[in-house]
């Protein structure tokens, strides 16, 4: 085994423990772990599109907007944190567009922002979030791991060639099926769930997973970067980690947003409204 594979092995198990330990803890401890990868993200959101050299003063604005939103996100003020999302991304889009500057900037604001608050949101501090948080893990790791073994047995045509020349259309296939297998079975350790909801919810959440892989390649094609950041000893840095995992974010905090909408006036928790339980 070669020292960088034995690296990598390191600490990912590193990660994953801490990971799962703060999801299992739920509370503050998840919130600050929101919190963090939100920052990191900013950062080398930042870094790869050179908002600090571009940018110095928008890029000021942005560690701003992201301070405040971690601050809110600590503190469960899911609402607030939200409204200083709109409030920063607005008055970044404005300044943007009067000085001619990079649109990166409240793009960055944006994605960074809105992970921390999704990923604080959606474990919440009861059982449905913790099983609903566990699942979207199971689903993303599950398209990442299937999708890098299946796509290397089979091979055949490629995804997105221009974007990310290794993915391959087996791939993604064999991910998706992984993600829906996993995802189900995290459901039914817990809950006696039934019909075809959670599968084809796993289906969604692992398409919108490859999605935001894709994106993130684009993202450091576009910029000529191979890593986001050198944070992670093996795996390069956190966007790298949880590319994925946020584009899945997104969608169960968007998707469960409109479910409750159509609910008539009964408050639930995101995971009871993902999850139907």
């Amino acid at each position: 085994m070669s020292r960088e594979l034995r690296l990598r092995i390191i600490s990912g198990i590193i990660l994953a423990g801490v990971v799962l330990a703060a999801t299992w803890y739920g509370g503050l401890s998840f919130r600050v772990l929101a919190a963090a990868i939100g920052l990191l993200v900013y950062y080398e959101w930042s870094t790869i599109t050179d908002l600090h050299g571009r940018d110095p003063q928008g890029n000021a604005l942005g560690w701003l907007g992201l301070v405040l939103i971690a601050g809110a996100t600590l503190a469960g003020e899911s609402v607030y944190s939200l409204e200083v999302l709109v409030v920063f991304v607005a008055i970044a889009a404005v300044m943007v567009a009067m000085r001619r500057k990079s649109w990166w900037l409240p793009g960055g604001i944006f994605y960074a922002g809105l992970t921390a608050i999704t990923l604080a949101e959606i474990r919440d501090d009861d059982l449905r979030g913790f099983v609903l948080m566990l699942f979207i893990f199971a689903t993303v790791w599950a398209t990442d791991i299937f999708a890098y073994f299946v796509g290397r047995a089979i091979k055949g045509p490629k995804l997105a060639p221009r974007i990310s020349p290794g993915k391959t259309w087996s791939g993604a296939i064999g991910g998706a099926i992984a993600a829906v297998i996993a995802g189900t079975a995290v459901v039914w350790s817990f809950f006696s769930a039934e019909g075809l909801w959670i599968p084809v919810l796993a289906l969604l959440l692992s398409i919108c997973s490859q999605i935001g892989d894709l994106f993130e390649s684009f993202v450091k094609r576009r910029f000529t970067v191979k890593d986001s950041s050198h944070l992670i000893p093996g795996h390069g840095g956190v966007m790298d980690r949880v590319d994925g995992l946020i584009f899945a974010c997104f969608a169960a905090f968007l998707l469960a947003i409109v479910i409750s909408l159509t609910m008539s006036g009964e408050t639930m928790s995101l995971g009871g409204v993902l999850l139907g339980v």
